[in-house]
């Protein structure tokens, strides 16, 4: 992949992913929404963001100057994780994403553990099944928070750069690699609260519509205490989302029900040699 390619990924992945959401769609689930101008910018920095620090584990499948697949992977640590993998709706099962994911799981040689994210697609899931991860249904939580249900959170503060160390530390324990470099892209798109107690330490990436972009917690309670002060800043007629809530991570579940959110069963959080992170909500591309 080169710089110039990125825009073209950013829309073949909004419209492909679109499409799979649409056709995958169940009545009681939220409506699709085809990513927004202002989704799309925050894809392209992060994208570009990867390629910059991993352009060995970015590639991308191309016809006569035409953008088919791509797949954007980078390392961290002793951790491999795949950010966004697509191949065009029309050319799927013709060997295309196969030779993608190929090449960009060859950059994560000599890595300990694997994540991703995964859709519900069913060629997605047979897909990463038959590459050796372990798939953990997720839950979706989403829709305005009950302002009633908001308890008195403390010892809560606002967090900076300054604060990288402790979360790297965070992350290596929850989900065994920290985030590294990615906390400058993470500290560009959210704002970021900390607490660091004898009792418990933990952060959280909350994005400007109250929904938590990434936590990381020593205990559930911290966790929990953390959760309830990203959704505390959410608008009361604004609709926020809780996603990627493993079974490990029920304490998150707990409180979006207490929030009263609606849950949803929701794709899959793919790992190999490695049990799903918790306390820990991972980023959706980042994770």
């Amino acid at each position: 992949m080169r710089p110039d390619d990125v825009a073209a990924c950013e829309r073949l992945t909004a419209r492909t992913y679109y499409e799979a959401d649409t056709r995958l769609y169940q009545r009681a689930w939220p409506d699709p929404v085809e990513r927004s101008p202002e989704r799309g910018t925050r894809w392209r920095a992060r994208t570009a963001h990867v390629l910059a620090t991993d352009p060995g584990g970015c590639w991308v499948a191309e016809q006569d100057g035409e953008i088919l697949g791509c797949a954007i992977s980078f390392r961290r640590e002793l951790m491999w994780i795949l950010a966004s993998f697509v191949v065009e709706r029309r050319l799927q099962g013709h060997g295309v994403g196969t030779a993608l994911l190929s090449v960009a799981q060859e950059y994560g040689r000599g890595c300990l553990r694997s994540m991703l994210a995964s859709s519900g697609d069913p060629a997605a899931v047979r897909r990463y099944r038959l590459a050796g991860f372990t798939l953990h249904p997720q839950y979706l939580l989403w829709g305005t928070v009950d302002r009633a249900s908001l308890p008195v959170v403390e010892h809560v503060r606002e967090g900076s750069a300054g604060d990288v160390d402790l979360l790297d530390s965070l992350d290596r324990r929850t989900r065994g690699a920290a985030h590294g470099p990615d906390h400058a892209v993470l500290l560009a798109e959210n704002r970021l609260v900390v607490t660091d107690r004898p009792a418990g330490s933990g952060y959280c990436y909350v994005g400007a519509d109250g929904s938590p972009a990434v936590l990381a917690a020593t205990n559930r309670r911290t966790a929990t205490a953390l959760l309830w002060e990203a959704l505390a800043s959410s608008s009361p007629r604004t609709r926020v989302v809780l996603a990627h809530v493993t079974q490990p991570n029920d304490w998150a579940l707990d409180v979006g029900l207490a929030a009263r959110l609606s849950a949803y069963s929701q794709g899959y959080l793919a790992l190999r040699h490695l049990k799903p992170p918790a306390p820990y909500l991972p980023h959706g591309a980042l994770l």
